[in-house]
C-alpha cells in the first residue's frame, strides 16, 4: 500500500477511541434494523394482528360481566397479546442478525470500524421500538378498563411490564442463537424444542410454584373468582425482576458471544446473573403464612374486612374496592322487592359480598348458604348472568327467610321465587335461559344464584313462562294480594297457577309429592 493511499484511509476512518462517534453509529445501524424488520411479513403481521385486535376490543362496547372490569384481572389480561409477536421477532431478529454470513459479507464487515460485538448490541436494541410500542398497547388497554364506569379494583405496573419484557426477551434471544448457532434453521427448531420442554416442565413437576414462574407469562385467570387486590398473591414484581434481568443476561451474553471483552461487559453479566437468581428465587416463595391466612379470614369472616353502606332499607357490606357498586345492588333489589307482598316489600336486608379466597385465583370452591335470616350473598363478578343470579337469592330470601331455606325450596313457592327474580327484568325470558345451567326455557332444569340455586320442574317452568309473558302488573298485583297463600310452606304448583290464573299443567309434580 502506498504512503498516499494510508493517509487518504486514516484521513477517512473514524478513530477507535472516539466512543461517542462510535456509539451515535450503533444507534443509526439499530434503527435500521429496526426498519428493516419491517420488512418481514412475520413481523408486520402479528404487530398489525396485535395493534388491531387490541385497538378493536377497546373500542367495541362492552357488555355483560365485560362491561364491569376488576382492574387487578385487567393487567394480567394485557400479557398474552404480545405472544405471536414475540416469537415472529425471535425468528426474524435471528435472521437478520445472520444477514452478513448467509450473504458471505462478514469478511468485508472485518475492515470496518464497527467491531462485531457493537453490531450485535445494534441487533438488540433493534428490538426496542416494538417493545415501546407494546408498552404503549398495553397502557391503551389498561387506561380504557380503568376508565369504564363499572371497572373496580387495582392494577399492578409490574403485570403491566410482563408484555413489553416477554418483547425484549424474545429479541435478544433471537440474537444470542444467532451468535452460538449461526443457522437460519435453528429459529424454528428452538421455538418448537421450547413448547415440548414447556409441556414436559410443566407435567414433571406437577405445575409446581417454581417451575410455573420461570415461564415469561404466567396465566392464572379463573371464570368465577375475582379477589380482591390485596389477595391475589402473584409474586409479580419478582417476576418483573426476574424478566429484567433475563433479558439484560441474554443481551450481554450475546455481545460477550461476538467478541466484547471490556471489564464492563463482564461485570454486566454478572449483574445481570444475579438480578435474574433474585428474581428467580423471590418468586418461587408461594403463599407466606400471612396471606393464607388473610385469605381465610376474607372467606370464612368477611365482615372483618368490609366495609357497609346503606340504601334505602337495606344495609351493603363489601371489600373495599366494591363499596362503590352499592347502588347498582341496591337497584336489583329494589326491583325484586317491589314485587313482593306483605312485609317482604319492606324487609331490610344485608347484601353481603363473598368469596371464596383460600384457593387463590385458580379456586372456583362453592360458597355456602348463609343461614342468617335476612342475608344475601353477592360475588366479586357483576353483569350479565351475575344479575339474574343475584335476583334468584334475593326472591328466595324475601320467599323463604335465608338463603339455607331458599336452596332447599322445590315447591310451588319456586314459581313465586322465579316471578320475583325475573319479572321486573326488561328481558325476562333471556334473562331466565341465562339462569338455567342449561339455557333452557322449557323443561326441569337447575336455576343459578351465588351460592345453593333451585331446581326447577317442567311444571313450574310452564306456569312461570305464562306468568312472564302476561302484562307486568296484572301478575303483580295478584302476587301481592295473595303472597301469603303463595309464600305458604308446602303450597303446590297448581295451587300457585290457580291463584294467579294461569293454566294448570297436566301431571305437575313438586318435591313433595313425588
Amino acid at each position: 500500500m502506498s504512503l498516499t493511499t494510508e493517509t487518504v484511509a486514516e484521513s477517512t476512518a473514524i478513530p477507535q477511541d472516539d466512543s461517542r462517534r462510535s456509539w451515535a453509529a450503533v444507534f443509526a445501524l439499530a434503527r435500521f434494523e429496526a426498519r428493516d424488520l419491517l420488512r418481514y411479513i412475520p413481523v408486520v403481521a402479528t404487530l398489525l394482528l396485535y395493534v388491531g385486535y387490541t385497538a378493536w376490543t377497546l373500542f367495541h362496547e362492552k357488555e355483560g360481566m365485560d362491561a364491569f372490569p376488576a382492574l387487578q384481572d385487567t393487567d394480567r389480561d394485557t400479557q398474552s397479546g404480545p405472544l405471536l409477536l414475540g416469537i415472529a421477532l425471535f425468528v426474524c431478529v435471528n435472521r437478520c442478525t445472520l444477514r452478513s454470513r448467509r450473504r458471505g459479507t462478514d469478511r468485508q464487515f472485518g475492515v470496518l470500524v464497527m467491531e462485531p460485538w457493537r453490531r450485535t448490541v445494534a441487533h438488540v436494541l433493534s428490538v426496542v421500538p416494538f417493545a415501546a410500542v407494546t408498552a404503549l398497547v398495553v397502557l391503551g388497554e389498561f387506561t380504557r378498563q380503568a376508565l369504564r364506569p363499572g371497572a373496580v379494583g387495582h392494577g399492578s405496573l409490574a403485570e403491566l411490564a410482563v408484555g413489553p419484557l416477554y418483547v425484549l426477551l424474545c429479541g435478544a434471544f433471537g440474537v444470542l442463537l444467532a451468535r452460538l448457532v449461526p443457522s437460519t434453521f435453528a429459529a424454528p427448531v428452538v421455538v418448537v424444542g421450547l413448547f415440548v420442554f414447556g409441556v414436559f416442565i410443566s407435567a414433571g413437576t406437577d405445575g409446581a410454584e417454581w417451575s410455573r414462574w420461570l415461564f415469561p407469562i404466567v396465566g392464572e385467570n379463573s371464570g368465577n373468582t375475582v379477589l380482591p387486590s390485596d389477595l391475589i398473591g402473584r409474586p409479580a414484581a419478582w417476576h418483573a425482576l426476574y424478566l429484567t434481568g433475563l433479558v439484560l443476561l441474554l443481551a450481554v451474553c450475546a455481545v460477550l458471544a461476538s467478541g466484547g471483552r471490556t471489564v464492563y461487559l463482564k461485570a454486566g453479566a454478572a449483574g445481570a446473573l444475579a438480578l435474574t437468581l433474585a428474581g428467580a428465587v423471590g418468586q418461587s416463595g408461594g403463599v407466606s403464612p400471612g396471606l393464607a391466612a388473610a385469605r381465610e379470614q376474607a372467606t370464612v369472616s368477611p365482615q372483618r374486612d368490609q366495609t357497609c353502606v346503606k340504601r334505602g332499607g337495606s344495609r351493603y357490606c363489601a371489600f373495599p374496592e366494591w363499596t362503590g357498586r352499592a347502588g347498582t345492588w341496591a337497584g336489583a333489589v329494589d326491583r325484586v322487592q317491589s314485587l313482593a307482598g306483605g312485609t317482604a316489600a319492606r324487609q331490610p336486608l344485608v347484601v353481603r359480598q363473598r368469596v371464596d379466597a383460600r384457593y387463590g385465583l385458580t379456586g372456583d370452591g362453592a360458597i355456602d348458604p348463609l343461614t342468617a335470616p335476612g342475608q344475601v350473598t353477592v360475588g366479586t363478578r357483576w353483569g350479565g348472568n351475575r344479575v339474574p343470579e343475584f335476583a334468584v337469592a334475593v326472591a328466595s330470601v324475601l320467599v323463604a327467610g335465608d338463603e339455607s331455606k331458599g336452596g332447599e325450596l322445590c315447591d310451588g313457592r319456586v314459581v313465586t321465587t322465579m316471578w320475583l327474580a325475573l319479572g321486573g327484568a326488561s328481558h325476562p325470558m333471556t334473562d331466565l335461559a341465562n339462569v338455567r345451567l342449561d339455557d333452557s326455557v322449557t323443561g326441569s332444569a337447575y336455576v343459578l344464584a351465588p351460592t345453593s340455586g333451585l331446581s326447577m320442574t317442567a311444571g313450574q317452568t310452564d306456569v312461570l313462562r305464562e306468568l312472564l309473558e302476561r302484562p307486568r302488573g296484572e301478575v303483580t298485583a295478584s302476587v301481592k294480594r295473595h303472597w301469603t297463600e303463595l309464600t305458604a310452606s308446602g303450597v303446590s304448583t297448581a295451587q300457585v297457577a290457580r291463584v294467579l290464573g294461569a293454566e294448570v299443567p297436566k301431571g305437575a309434580k313438586d318435591c313433595a309429592e313425588e
